[in-house]
């Protein structure tokens, strides 16, 4: 279990998240949900241990997270795609995939290409030449590589190709159904639905509906009163 509790989390003085609990089980994918700047990417963030928590707790099964490196929560099994990917853009796709290996991870560069043939095609291309879509598959690749038991992606689907996102889809259902808890910010509140077991709505900084993604299909209100703008 993936469990965050109370969490009260700063940028320097200035307070982001209060009082946050969400919890992601082994092979659920939890959606979290919330308008522009409402704290969703700080709370990925705050799960890697790249924000100050200065109150509540996160844990992996009984393990604290709470002042653990970044390298260290990254070995123990949590891996996160960034919004910006994150991939060396002059390293090849052979590269960025070997750098992030490690020995006793059950997947492979070639079952990451077997995942994603357009990778295989691009062995020798450097990131900097790829295009978005191709960046999200590498970005999504490479964290596997670190044998991940969670996974946090933040926006997978943002500027790509339809036929792209449908490839990033096919994949996150894929790895639930190996096991892999993930914790998905998504901003395409219809592909969230369809692939959440769960849904977490965050406004400014607060979780304001927890609920099973029964419910929220039932009620479209839901989304609509805490996502719309305005």
């Amino acid at each position: 279990m993936l469990k965050m509790a109370n969490v009260n989390a700063f940028y320097g003085l200035h307070h982001i998240l209060h009082d946050v609990s969400l919890e992601v089980g082994a092979g659920e994918l939890v959606a979290l949900l919330g308008r522009n700047g409402a704290g969703k990417t700080t709370t990925l963030r705050t799960i890697m241990g790249l924000v100050d928590v200065r109150g509540g707790t996160v844990a992996y099964d009984d393990t604290s997270l709470i002042g653990m490196p970044p390298h260290r929560i990254n070995r123990l099994g949590v891996s996160y795609v960034p919004e910006y990917r994150g991939i060396f853009s002059d390293l090849s796709v052979t590269e960025n995939l070997r750098i992030a290996a490690l020995r006793q991870s059950r997947w492979s560069t070639s079952q990451i290409f077997e995942m994603f043939p357009a990778l295989r095609e691009l062995a020798d291309r450097k990131g900097s030449h790829l295009s978005g879509g191709e960046q999200q598959m590498l970005a999504i690749g490479r964290a596997l590589l670190s044998s991940p038991t969670y996974l946090l992606l933040d926006e997978p689907s943002q500027g790509l190709a339809p036929v792209i996102v449908d490839t990033v889809v096919d994949t996150l259902k894929r790895l639930q159904g190996e096991g892999i808890g993930i914790l998905l910010v998504e901003q395409n509140a219809e592909i969230a639905v369809e692939l959440a077991d769960r849904v977490c709505i965050i406004d400014q900084g607060s979780i304001v509906f927890q609920g099973g993604v029964d419910e929220v299909r039932r009620d479209p209100q839901i989304l609509s009163t805490h996502l719309a703008l305005g």
